[in-house]
């Protein structure tokens, strides 16, 4: 189902700022003292999937990229003027980065791909296309400890 371009710019408005609230919160899951989250907490909470969705991006997919070390500067920049590239993470082990993209369809993850593959310096890609979100981002149980101390 494709959704109309208002829609979409409808969208992305009232969920941004929610978005940047909980980025710059680093995404309040958590309860505060005394177990109970309070309503502002909650309201502020939102679902990333249901945002792309909405934004016509329901397909998810990481990119593991192996690229020229030298040119990594270059590379990073291209990969920056991709719309569609989420977030990179520079990596150690077998490949080099980690490109986290949305896209339409199918289709529109081979474009993506080709592009990432057509920036100078990249040397390799292997795409693994996300089926399912088994565990949410979290901090709470990072935070439980610090929360629970006297």
């Amino acid at each position: 189902m494709q959704i109309p371009h208002q829609s979409r710019a409808q969208a992305y408005t009232s969920a941004i700022p929610t978005a940047e609230f909980q980025h710059s919160a680093h995404r309040r899951d958590f309860a505060p003292v005394g177990g109970k989250q309070n309503a502002h907490q909650a309201r502020c909470r939102f679902d990333r999937a249901k945002i792309l969705a909405a934004l016509g991006y329901p397909l998810t997919a990481f990119i593991l990229t192996s690229v020229t070390q030298r040119k990594l500067s270059q590379i990073t920049q291209a990969l920056d003027r991709v719309p569609e590239i989420v977030e990179v993470h520079g990596l150690s082990g077998v490949a080099d980065l980690l490109i986290h993209v949305v896209a339409h369809d199918t289709d529109d993850l081979y474009r993506i791909t080709g592009r990432i593959l057509g920036i100078d310096g990249v040397e390799q890609t292997t795409t693994s296309l996300v089926m399912r979100k088994l565990i949410d981002f979290r901090l709470s149980p990072l935070l439980a400890p610090l929360i629970d101390r006297p």
